[in-house]
């Protein structure tokens, strides 16, 4: 149950992530944030990271959310 909370805390912040002015702002916050939850679940960092700055960066071209 504790990784299904933590998960909808990482999609929440992921929309936030998409909250910055330019690509490179949203792929370091999602960055920061993709880290932050691997950490929180006891994952891989750097994964974590990549899928989260991948998400940053890809939030303007995929959606209308950013």
């Amino acid at each position: 149950m504790q990784k299904i909370t933590l998960a909808a805390g990482f999609a929440t912040l992921m929309a936030v992530a998409g909250c910055g002015d330019t690509d490179i702002e949203r792929g370091l916050s999602g960055a920061a944030i993709g880290a932050g939850a691997s950490l929180a679940v006891d994952g891989d960092i750097l994964t974590g990271a990549l899928i989260g700055g991948t998400a940053g960066v890809l939030c303007d071209d995929l959606t209308n959310a950013c």
